[in-house]
């Protein structure tokens, strides 16, 4: 929040975000290894929407790669390698995606 001496300000609200369809989001499956302890984690990055949208996905590819994970900052982390999993279960929802890094 920024000071402001004008009596008549008032601090912009938050918007609540949409969440936009499968077909127009952009989806990048990424694996990565670093600053978590040598584990390997695949992750979904691109995803536009509200937390519980995000959190309802990412609960969906943990049941269908049967592991575990989390949901934050706009980013599924889905424990393990199992991007090509990913990338077709995300194409089968209706959402474009692409494996990308290493």
């Amino acid at each position: 929040m920024v000071y402001s001496t004008n009596p008549a300000f008032k601090p912009e609200e938050d918007e609540v975000s949409e969440t936009l369809a499968p077909s127009q989001q952009d989806l990048r499956v990424w694996l990565e290894k670093n600053h978590r302890g040598g584990k390997t984690v695949s992750v979904v990055k691109g995803f536009i929407g509200t937390e519980d949208d995000l959190e309802a996905l990412s609960k969906a590819l943990k049941a269908k790669c049967g592991t575990g994970g989390s949901a934050k900052d706009g980013e599924i982390l889905i424990q393990g390698d199992h991007r090509d999993r990913i990338v077709t279960l995300l194409d089968t929802m209706g959402y474009n995606v692409k494996k990308a890094g290493a």
